[in-house]
């Protein structure tokens, strides 16, 4: 969980975690938008980082997304910090942003969708040389495999290569009973893997086809290629083309696969170069059911993203795939440059990069993280059995966090804090939600005079001026009662001229269901 002030994380080693959940977030909020039930989405995030004055240093604004987790080249902010360069080149005041020029920055209304969707579930954090280059190495298996599985099928895919854990080296010479590779984790079955790919194409063309894949997987982020990884993998790759003509003579590969060619592509994939940020968008994307969570795009189809999160389980982890079954319990690939790709299905894509390999060709550290991440949160797949010892559940928001909820939203009512209010606008939060005595915040400020808290509530967030609690008392009647002139008479004013939002019945039931997530999410 992460807002505008700040964050909590768990990292020990060169890791980024991406929340996938930030697709639903953004098009609740553009949706509640679009109904009126958030205001000027500009005018709350300027609020919030103006602290209520109506200029703000250009620098205060960008180390405001910095501290949220942004970064100023995250490419879903690319229009944003190309507008703030040409506005502040275009303004005499150099370094201040007001409030009409900050609108300017954010004229692309998917764009502050974004940030509302960074600043709740989908905020990436780093830490360590997370923009170092590597390549995948093995961990490009299981993508190439849900490509594959997307492209083809599954059971097409499955005539060449099979599903089991091999319980041998992953470069042995070594097929199953029905003479075929064992899995498309180890290096026979994704040398098969490889020969599916764009059939009938040239190499340059299978080649372009994975990249530009691979980037829509990393939603445009980094993914690069390393020549001289590539030339070195071919010129010592003799157990590779052992593998090959064994999987030639045993007419595993489809017919009129040319196997040196096969080879060739294998070696380049394996040479693709990403780093910790593009990577863990590779991640997310296969933990958010295909859909690339800073594009919001469909990418991999949802059987393609099953079937590979079920092998990377299984046989994801060289020799050490059943240890780490039984320990994480989570779907994982390791590669021998230090990488480990791990998904945490509907929750977040996880990225560790640390060189050291233990025997088994396992990022040492990488495997401790996974580790230590799955004995403080129950991600493990049976963790959520009865009666087994408790652990913080990220995921879990039931009836107890809905009542935090509306704890705190009372509370930064009854206290006046108008900051605490901008934030839970701008998290997506219902600010008309009601306490057990269907009380709003908006009851609240006006009992206790906070006269900017309903002036916020009433201009900002638009919300309904007349709600009555459970003993029919409107916020006009708290003013009346605790001799509020000041709050009276600006609850008169909007209720005079409010008019209750007139959606359509389509657009009422896509609202309603919307907030309903985002309260459950």
């Amino acid at each position: 969980c992460i807002n505008l002030t700040g964050s909590c994380l768990l990292k020990n080693i060169i890791i980024i975690i991406i929340i996938t959940q930030c697709q639903c977030t953004f098009l609740s909020c553009s949706r509640r938008r679009k109904a009126g039930i958030l205001p000027s989405l500009e005018d709350l995030l300027f609020y919030s980082i103006a602290e209520g004055q109506e200029r703000i240093p250009a620098h205060k604004f960008i180390t405001a997304l910095k501290a949220t987790g942004l970064r100023t080249g995250d490419p879903r902010l690319k229009e944003c910090m190309d507008m703030l360069k040409v506005t502040l080149k275009s303004t005499s005041d150099g370094v201040m942003l007001d409030r009409h020029l900050f609108k300017n920055i954010f004229m692309v209304s998917s764009l502050m969708d974004g940030v509302i969707m960074l600043t709740t579930n989908c905020v990436l954090q780093s830490l360590g040389d997370t923009k170092v280059p590597f390549c995948l190495q093995s961990c490009v298996k299981p993508l190439k495999y849900a490509i594959a599985v997307h492209d083809h099928g599954t059971e097409y895919v499955h005539r060449f290569i099979g599903k089991e854990p091999s319980g041998l080296r992953f470069n042995k010479l070594f097929l199953d009973e029905d003479d075929k590779p064992h899995n498309p984790m180890v290096n026979a079955g994704a040398i098969v893997c490889t020969s599916l790919i764009k059939q009938g194409a040239s190499n340059a063309e299978k080649f372009d086809y994975m990249m530009s894949f691979l980037k829509m997987m990393a939603g445009n982020e980094y993914v690069g290629f390393s020549n001289a990884t590539f030339q070195s993998e071919r010129e010592s790759g003799d157990r590779n083309f052992a593998i090959g003509y064994y999987l030639k003579e045993k007419k595993c590969f489809p017919d009129g696969t040319d196997m040196t060619a096969v080879l060739d592509l294998y070696f380049q994939l394996c040479s693709i170069e990403v780093t910790c940020e593009s990577a863990s968008v590779m991640a997310a994307t296969l933990a958010n059911g295909g859909f690339c969570p800073i594009t919001g795009e469909r990418v991999l189809s949802p059987e393609s993203v099953r079937d590979t999160l079920s092998l990377m389980h299984s046989c994801g982890m060289y020799d050490f795939s059943g240890q780490f079954a039984f320990h994480v319990g989570l779907p994982a690939k390791s590669g021998v440059a230090g990488g480990i790709l791990l998904v945490v299905p509907n929750v977040m894509g996880v990225m560790c990069w640390s060189p050291p390999l233990d025997k088994l060709g396992n990022s040492v550290r990488g495997i401790q993280f996974c580790t230590d991440l799955v004995s403080l949160f129950n991600f493990h797949n049976y963790d959520n059995l009865r009666h087994f010892a408790k652990k913080h559940d990220p995921r879990r928001e039931g009836g107890e966090q809905r009542v935090k909820s509306v704890i705190n939203l009372l509370f930064a009512a009854y206290t006046g804090d108008v900051s605490a209010l901008r934030r839970f606008a701008l998290s997506s939060m219902d600010m008309e939600q009601r306490d057990y005595d269907s009380r709003t915040a908006l009851h609240v400020a006006a009992a206790e005079g906070h006269i900017e808290v309903v002036r916020f509530l009433l201009e900002a967030c638009k919300v309904n001026p007349g709600p009555k609690d459970r003993w029919g008392n409107m916020p006009i009647d708290e003013a009346t009662h605790f001799g509020h002139h000041e709050v009276l008479a600006l609850l008169q004013e909007y209720n005079n001229k409010y008019n209750p939002p007139v959606n359509t019945d389509a657009d009422k039931e896509s609202t309603e269901k919307n907030l309903d997530g985002m309260l459950e999410t």
